[in-house]
């Protein structure tokens, strides 16, 4: 592992002095990549040589990039035949990733060919219109609501232990993970054998070998050199045991992984996430490995799923940091926890198309294999034991003796989630629901979040219930399910209709 090489230019390093130092001392990164993220979530990628980038820096820095025909990026009804001019615009808040490239290394320096990758906003018309653009706007309009519901609060020191005077700033935090799938290219799924391993549950977090284990842990390493900061890799549920030949290689590998790394901004999380799927493809293919992100790869398997994070707190001015989620007062949730949670259920059928936007997708969110089916939390039976219920949409994690670690976890995304998009729709959902519960008593708002189908409320639709303790899968028929939690879409069509 090479640790002569550049990786990461943090956000503070981006000025036109220290861009020009570092690329100037490391020969071995040769282009600039343009990367930014459409409305489908597709990331863009060119090859600018650095000379030219180095030339002309404060144009990149300050101005337009570059410019597209929006041929490249998918922005429907924007972007069109007639009006396809497209500029792209450097984001200077987030880390820029040298990505290199093993297969050729530069002769000067003996290294590998770097690309330095560089996050872009698209413009059109004056007005930006991507993925990281949308969730920049909604992380900016949450934290002004969570602030000024912080600063109307009368209670503010009795609830969360500090004044308004005190405040610094309110931040947004989020985590993401990696589910996917390994094999040998010429390896196809024994249907039979997988489902038996998968009941017997003899792959999960089971030892990794041969050159999955390399992969997985030369990826590991990588992300350490990143700054990504891992926290594990595993195995997951899927798979079958591969074989040893007598040439001493393994064949037949077909194994279900996952990779969790800690939590950072929501901007830097999406494009964490970016990055670490570039990596475990290039890795994986050196090891002759195929790696797949597909929701549901192999039918009647459990698929890949990438549970996602969300938190929220303050920065005071004495350098302590509260939880705005967690409650210190022996709750489930603070108000403005519950709030962000009521939100989410509330709004789910406007937040699904975003979360879920593929018939690919769907094929996972099947009753049986811990995908969510039904639009429905869980918060556990009380609060000094916390639980976590896998059948559920959206979950509460907490941790007694780490108030920082409370937090909503949203089980439906998978790998080719456009998590720019989920996360921002997310936001604005929890925007709404804030903006109700902030003048409101925990104890009633866990009444309101707790209600039958039958009961009506001034938030929460009647004709639902919204929390569960119990099995979604097996404590429920389909019918009770339906009655209870509505009738989830199957199709996106289906899903698209909510709008």
């Amino acid at each position: 592992m090479r640790t002569d090489l550049l990786y990461t230019l943090k956000s503070e390093d981006l000025t036109k002095e220290i861009l020009q130092e570092k690329l100037t001392a490391h020969k071995e990164v040769k282009f600039v990549s343009l990367a930014a993220v459409d409305l489908i979530g597709h990331e863009t990628d060119t090859k600018i040589p650095v000379s030219l980038f180095l030339k002309d820096l404060p144009t990149f820095l300050e101005g337009f990039a570059a410019q597209t025909d929006g041929s490249s990026v998918f922005l429907p009804k924007i972007a069109t035949l007639n009006n396809a001019k497209v500029d792209m615009k450097a984001d200077l808040s987030v880390h820029w990733f040298v990505e290199y490239n093993e297969g050729l290394v530069d002769e000067e320096t003996g290294k590998p060919v770097g690309t330095l990758k560089v996050p872009c906003y698209l413009y059109h018309d004056g007005m930006a219109v991507d993925s990281r653009h949308i969730l920049t706007k909604a992380e900016e309009v949450l934290t002004k609501d969570l602030e000024k519901a912080l600063k109307e609060m009368k209670n503010l020191k009795e609830v969360f232990g500090f004044s308004s005077d005190e405040m610094e700033k309110v931040y947004l935090t989020s985590a993401t993970e990696l589910e996917f799938w390994v094999k040998s290219p010429s390896t196809h799924g024994d249907i039979e054998a997988l489902s038996t391993s998968q009941e017997l549950k003899e792959q999960y977090w089971s030892k990794t070998r041969g050159p999955v284990r390399s992969a997985m842990e030369e990826t590991l390493l990588l992300m350490e050199l990143y700054g990504v900061e891992p926290e594990m890799g595993h195995k997951e549920v899927g798979g079958v045991r591969a074989k040893l030949t007598d040439s001493g290689k393994f064949e037949g590998v077909l194994e279900q992984l996952e990779i969790d790394w800690k939590f950072s901004s929501p901007k830097q999380t999406a494009d964490y996430e970016l990055l670490v799927k570039n990596l475990v493809r290039e890795v994986f293919m050196r090891y002759g490995l195929e790696v797949t992100f597909l929701a549901k790869p192999l039918e009647k398997i459990a698929g890949s799923g990438e549970h996602t994070h969300f938190s929220a707190g303050v920065a005071l001015k004495n350098g302590t940091r509260v939880n705005l989620f967690h409650s210190q007062e022996g709750d489930f949730l603070s108000s403005l926890g519950y709030g962000a949670l009521m939100g989410v259920l509330k709004n789910y059928e406007v937040i699904n198309p975003f979360v879920t936007s593929s018939n690919e997708a769907f094929k996972r969110l099947k009753k049986g294999y811990e995908a969510p089916i039904s639009i429905v939390s869980s918060l556990g039976y009380e609060p000094s034991i916390p639980s976590r219920n896998r059948t559920i949409l959206i979950g509460l994690i907490r941790d007694e003796e780490n108030p920082m670690a409370t937090r909503f976890e949203l089980r439906a995304p998978n790998p080719h989630t456009n998590t720019f998009l989920c996360m921002a729709s997310m936001f604005m959902a929890m925007k709404d629901g804030v903006n109700y519960a902030k003048d409101k008593l925990p104890k009633d708002l866990l009444v309101e979040l707790s209600k039958t189908p039958e009961e009506d409320y001034a938030y929460l639709k009647k004709g639902r219930a919204y929390r569960t303790e119990k099995d979604v899968f097996d404590d429920f028929s389909d019918e009770e399910r339906e009655r209870y939690f509505g009738l989830p879409p199957e199709t996106v069509y289906e899903n698209i209709k909510a709008f």
